[in-house]
């Protein structure tokens, strides 16, 4: 059966969650497109992954070829409100892919993961006003499994799970991927 995609936002943050493969970044990428095709907006992917391996360096540059030569990318493993911040304009459409990435690379660097979340929330809301065209938000959906058996993997599991909330609660729609289907959870 042929399901319908929910319409994208014309403005606003948009959250997709879901678990790996499901979907996300596809959805984002195509409401991005969809943004850039009837709006002539910029699309700019920010992207929070390190390659610290050539597997990594792989999913990069493939995430990298889904994308056409319009997209502009910004790096942010560490400075993700900054960038936001920096993206955000009256003719971009932003894509952040993902906070779950991101939320790894501010633990094992020490960084204070709760003060982080309130930084990026304060500047997701105010790119939601900069920008002409929709925020996709992308994070992966780790809440669903077994306790994790160690301490360092419960704390990420925790932290993931209160900045997607913070998220959820901000952002205009929120969207479970799951096979490549959309479940609308809010907006």
């Amino acid at each position: 059966m042929d399901w319908p995609t929910p319409e994208p936002l014309a403005r606003g943050t948009h959250f997709l969650l879901g678990g790996a493969r499901s979907g996300k970044t596809a959805r984002a990428i195509a409401i991005a497109e969809e943004a850039h095709a009837t709006r002539g907006l910029t699309p700019i992917y920010i992207a929070t992954a390190q390659a610290h391996d050539a597997e990594m360096r792989a999913r990069i540059e493939a995430h990298k070829a889904e994308r056409g030569p319009h997209w502009r990318a910004r790096e942010a493993p560490l400075d993700l409100p900054e960038a936001i911040a920096a993206a955000a304009a009256p003719d971009t459409v932003l894509l952040v892919d993902c906070l779950t990435l991101w939320v790894t690379n501010l633990m094992l660097a020490d960084y204070d993961v709760e003060a982080a979340g309130a930084d990026l929330i304060a500047a997701l809301t105010v790119a939601r006003e900069d920008a002409a065209g929709p925020i996709a938000v992308v994070s992966n959906e780790v809440g669903l499994g077994i306790v994790p058996d160690n301490a360092l993997a419960r704390a990420f599991r925790d932290e993931a799970g209160r900045l997607h909330q913070q998220v959820a609660a901000m952002a205009d729609r929120v969207e479970f991927m799951a096979a490549g289907l959309a479940l609308r959870m809010k907006g």
